[in-house]
């Protein structure tokens, strides 16, 4: 019988991955240890590495990355202005008024 799905806290995961990075054990005593797969393991460890960089952003360096809400919602408005128009536009092309 296969073992139910588990869902690990971040806090777990950090720890797994700090203990394979310091290179103390191998991944297969890490894997027995900690009763997770090896490939999980090495998963974890180089998520680590890739988003460590983000643990010592500061918040102005953190807001830049995300787009833009301003720009967004001028783009959202005239996109539902161009819809609408088409919309009114297609609503016409039965009329007489559109044939000219």
């Amino acid at each position: 019988m296969r073992r139910p799905r588990r869902n690990h806290s971040a806090a777990s995961k950090a720890k797994v991955a700090v203990a394979a990075l310091k290179g103390d054990q191998t991944l297969a005593a890490l894997a027995e240890r900690f009763d997770v797969h090896p490939n999980q393991i090495t998963q974890w460890k180089t998520e680590l590495l890739q988003r460590a960089a983000e643990i010592f952003a500061t918040v102005a360096e953190k807001r830049e990355g995300g787009p833009d809400i301003k720009t967004l919602h001028a783009k959202i408005g005239q996109l539902a202005l161009e819809n609408d128009f088409l919309s009114n536009a297609l609503g016409r092309i039965g009329d007489a008024s559109a044939k000219r």
